[in-house]
């Protein structure tokens, strides 16, 4: 079961620790992969800050091979 408690800093550490790349190689294929320039400082003060966009991530789970799936069970509107 996902764990809620667990933040984006934990989730991309976990991911690449399972393909053994540093957050310096992260850097590196994401400013290959989207011309802008990203440093390991740079993304880990957004991992720490919680200021990591949701592109951003996207961009991590593709380069690492990851999926992002959202399940809403019920959506509820109004009241």
């Amino acid at each position: 079961m996902y764990n809620v408690a667990m933040n984006v800093r934990e989730e991309v550490k976990i991911m690449l620790g399972a393909k053994c790349m540093t957050i310096t190689e992260l850097a590196r294929q994401m400013t290959l992969l989207s011309g802008k320039q990203y440093s390991q400082s740079l993304i880990s003060h957004k991992l720490a800050n919680d200021s990591l966009k949701y592109s951003e991530m996207k961009m991590i789970c593709k380069i690492l091979g990851y999926r992002i799936y959202i399940d809403i069970d019920k959506i509820q509107l109004g009241n």
